[in-house]
């Protein structure tokens, strides 16, 4: 279990806790949602979730696996896009990821299944479109 703390400081803004750490980050409403949109809104951090679950669970791979390649610059851009009907929810998540040259062939199948399925990924709605690309540059 880990413990995490929510505070809210109205005009829709919170600041949330890792009790463990110490860490501590602020989120708000976003600006077409009556927010200031001066930081990362909740859904925001459902698509970041996303994409650092999915680099880290690849790191892990290599780590135990102790691959003979490093994922050191490995790169995620992620798209956030909202419904436009009732209820307001998180449409579709749209991840292009980017790898240093030099990810050996034989990975490549195994790395997309690891980001694939990581626990993210697996804890979103099946409703949610997942478009997510692997790119190697050679």
């Amino acid at each position: 279990m880990v413990p995490i703390s929510i505070a809210y400081h109205g005009q829709l803004r919170c600041s949330a806790t890792h009790d463990n750490s110490g860490m501590r980050f602020i989120t708000d409403a976003p600006t077409d949602n009556l927010g200031k949109g001066e930081s990362f809104s909740p859904t925001d951090l459902v698509a970041t979730a996303l994409g650092s679950c999915m680099i880290t669970t690849m790191g892990i791979f290599a780590v135990k696996e102790k691959m003979a390649l490093s994922l050191d610059g490995t790169h995620i851009r992620i798209e956030k896009h909202m419904s436009t009907d009732a209820p307001r929810r998180i449409a579709k998540i749209v991840a292009h990821l980017s790898f240093p040259a030099g990810v050996p062939q034989q990975y490549r199948a195994r790395l997309r299944e690891i980001g694939d399925s990581c626990p993210v990924a697996k804890s979103l709605h099946p409703d949610l479109k997942l478009d997510v690309q692997y790119d190697y540059p050679d």
